[in-house]
């Protein structure tokens, strides 16, 4: 679905919200590695305190042995116990950290200091005798600190405690050696020196991958709480659940909340079959067999809340050897969703008025009836109906009262037909009929007869009564026709045939009906010679500021007068020259007359003229309409062009592709009727439409109609979010206009403003510049 783009300012502020999120996130992850890269040290060098305290000690007392008689004892006692007391100290500040007993001001430096302070209490006293000692005592003191600098690795999860305790230890070492070089070979200087730098580089490395270690663990470990921690809010916050089975489909983990839905406690339903938990869903079991990933896989299932609707995703989980272990993933709670996808795919195929399906809908019924009768089933019948002096009607008591008839026409045509048969508005005063299991032709002969009866019984509006009578035109399915459109034609040929034998009859269609035919042919011939020698005309009907009531422009309207028929209603010959496809050039005429007459009003007056589902497959209409603008000078955005959903039942890539041309050369393109016709929902988000046309319908049925007036609202909100502008049409009264505009229409159109008019007429409405009320 297109929407429209979001403003700068609002994307800038989005976009500095999202990144003060990540910086959040990122800041919350590192200080998150960072705590775990400081346990996981403490906790190593816990492990390695003692180690580290006993070796020492025990260094400690093999060099105080080697040199007791050489040195004073009581130094000797008391620089041992000395080290002994402070290796304690320091063990036990080790365990305490582990335990989380150890302050933590300054924590940064305690290990490193601690490492010189120790390696400078064991290293003071050998160091300062080593000179005065024997070559057999200097040898074990020698050896002795070469095995200190190696115990650095107790200290390898402090990498700044060790290499400061390696380098304290060999500067002592070196110091040492030196105060005894003039007694030493140097032979003996050599293997100290070299033992030392052995020493150094080995306990260097060991610290190296050591610190990398922890490190890496403390990354993956704080990689894995995050997650957790996500999945956690997820399950708790989201509006979906997490899901794990074996490679036995076996469930091995299920969140809490889908078990409570299901009324059960996890420990029940682990180890359950997934398909079986989930209501024994085939497909399900199909899916995860096949061991390949999948998603939006919907299952409808039953929980103590209802009815509920699932939408799965999984992927399969493979091992490092490459063995299938099962699935994870997630499910998704669509059951708000898909009420919301019925409840507007069921205003898309109603008749707002009536209630009753509308022409997409009864198509549809008619294509599966049809379906069952050619796979062997009992033969179908489609019968249309046209209400017979309805127009009367609309023209004496208005069209809030012919609407009033119109729903009652439904009402009885619902009543007679009961079960046999589904009843469908086609639009106007047309209804339709599809019975789907015909044995018996005679039925249907019946059902025509108690149809045109019920409808003959007068209806009682306002004390005001009203007679009308009803045509019909029968065809069977297939007998008569092998596809919805075949049928249709032929129904629609055998209405027309039982209006010409009177009305207030019906008609099934017969071969034979070669006066139709001719009719037909008659009527194509006198389009062709009217275009020719000019006998169409065009109307103009205003379209008006709904705020100002201001004019804003004009919808064209083509007029057909016959030197011998008369005038000759567009619903009458539109139809034709769509059929025999008249209607190319005379929409191009259309659009040349059009253009024509907004070159002569002022710049900011609009023409809209109106495209047929037939004209939109010519690929040549966009060539033809910049031809108009630019023979009369005329800016694009002054043109606009008005199509029904009904382009979008037949080639509807190729329509889209010629309004997406028409819209590239600048002009409006508006959505008429919306609502009444197939489907228009699904095309909204095609980029091509400019403008909503309410139909007259929606605006009358909302003075009585509470739920009318819903839709309309919806209609606005659905036209502001893809900010299109929105036109009432059909306004007949005052009340109606302040309702419509009230409602948040843009622009009106009725005959509350004027009805269609000639250029004349149009052109002086035009130089007053205020459309009047009630023109």
């Amino acid at each position: 679905m297109h929407y429209a783009p979001v403003q700068p300012d609002i994307q800038d502020e989005v976009l500095e919200e999202i990144a003060d999120v990540e910086a959040a996130v990122d800041g919350a992850h590192l200080r998150l590695r960072d705590a775990h890269l400081h346990t996981g040290q403490t906790r190593t060098r816990a492990a390695f305190a003692s180690f580290f305290a006993i070796t020492n000690v025990l260094a400690a007392l093999l060099v105080g042995a080697a040199m007791y008689g050489q040195f004073p004892f009581p130094l000797i006692a008391g620089w041992l116990v000395a080290v002994m007391a402070a290796n304690w100290a320091s063990r036990g500040y080790a365990v305490r950290a582990d335990n989380g007993d150890a302050p933590r001001l300054g924590q940064k430096w305690v290990a490193p200091l601690e490492s010189v302070g120790l390696a400078v209490l064991w290293s003071s006293l050998p160091t300062y005798a080593f000179a005065a000692q024997a070559p057999q005592a200097q040898v074990v003191i020698g050896g002795a600190m070469g095995v200190m600098i190696v115990t650095a690795v107790g200290l390898a999860a402090k990498p700044a405690a060790s290499l400061a305790w390696i380098a304290t230890l060999t500067a002592a070492f070196c110091i040492a050696v030196y105060l005894g070089s003039e007694t030493l070979p140097l032979e003996l200087i050599l293997t100290f020196v070299g033992m030392a730098a052995v020493a150094v580089y080995i306990v260097g490395k060991i610290t190296r991958w050591t610190s990398e270690q922890l490190e890496l663990n403390a990354k993956f470990r704080s990689e894995a709480e995050s997650v957790r921690m996500l999945l956690r809010e997820y399950e708790h916050h989201g509006v979906g659940w997490l899901w794990q089975v074996d490679a036995e489909n076996r469930i091995v983990y299920i969140s809490s909340r889908m078990s409570a839905l299901l009324g059960r406690q996890n420990r029940q339903i682990k180890g359950a079959s997934f398909p079986s938990v989930l209501g024994g869903s085939g497909h399900l079991g199909q899916t995860l067999l096949a061991r390949a990933p999948f998603s939006n896989l919907e299952l409808e299932l039953r929980t103590r809340q209802g009815t509920r609707w699932m939408a799965l995703s999984g992927d399969p989980v493979i091992d490092v050897g490459g063995e299938f272990q099962g699935f994870r993933g997630v499910g998704t709670d669509i059951t708000d969703v898909r009420k919301t996808q019925e409840r507007l795919t069921n205003l898309a195929q109603m008749d707002v008025l009536s209630g009753l399906p509308n022409r997409g809908k009864v198509r549809q019924l008619l294509g599966e009836a049809l379906s069952g009768a050619q796979a062997g089933g009992a033969p179908c019948a489609i019968m249309f109906l046209d209400l017979d002096s309805f127009k009367p009607v609309n023209d004496t008591f208005g069209h809030p009262k012919g609407d009033v008839v119109l729903k009652g026409v439904a009402q009885r045509l619902v009543k007679e037909v009961g079960n046999s048969g589904h009843v469908g508005r086609m639009g106007g005063d047309e209804f339709a009929v599809v019975v789907g299991d015909v044995r018996d032709r005679n039925t249907v002969e019946i059902l025509a007869r108690r149809i045109i009866n019920a409808i003959a019984e007068p209806f009682m509006i306002d004390k005001a009564e009203i007679r009308i009578g009803v045509s019909i035109g029968c065809a069977f399915g297939p007998s008569d026709g092998t596809t919805v459109d075949d049928l249709i034609q032929k129904a629609d040929l055998a209405l027309y045939q039982a209006k010409a034998q009177g009305r207030s009859t019906w008609c099934c269609f017969d071969a034979h009906m070669q006066n139709e035919a001719e009719g037909r042919a008659r009527m194509e011939k006198d389009m062709r010679e009217s275009l020719r020698t000019g006998q169409f005309r065009l109307l103009y009907q205003p379209l008006v500021n709904s705020k100002t009531q201001t004019l804003m422009g004009f919808e064209a309207l083509i007029r057909w007068h016959h030197p011998v028929r008369g005038m000759v209603s567009p619903v009458e010959f539109i139809p034709l020259a769509e059929d025999t496809g008249i209607i190319i050039p005379m929409g191009e005429w259309v659009i040349q007359e059009a253009c024509r007459a907004a070159a002569q009003w002022r710049s900011d007056i609009t023409v809209a003229v109106n495209l047929s589902a037939r004209q939109l497959t010519s690929p040549s209409l966009p060539g033809a309409v910049r031809e108009a603008l630019s023979r009369y000078k005329l800016p694009a955005d002054r043109l606009e062009m008005e199509v029904t959903e009904t382009v979008f039942l037949g080639d509807t890539d190729g329509a889209l592709e010629v309004l997406k041309r028409l819209r590239a050369l600048g002009l409006g393109i508006a959505l008429d009727d919306f609502g009444t016709g197939y489907s228009s929902l699904g095309y909204l988000n095609k980029a091509v439409f400019h403008k909503l046309k309410i139909d007259g319908s929606f605006v009358r049925e909302a003075a009585k109609n509470q739920e009318t007036v819903a839709i309309i609202q919806s209609i606005v909100a659905l036209a502001k979010s893809f900010r299109m502008t929105v036109t009432a049409e059909g306004v007949e009264t005052a009340e109606d206009f302040a309702r419509m505009r009230d409602l948040g229409c843009h622009q009106i159109q009725g005959y509350l403003f004027g009805r269609p008019m000639s250029f004349e007429d149009a052109t002086a409405l035009v130089n007053r510049g205020q459309a009047q009320v009630g023109a």
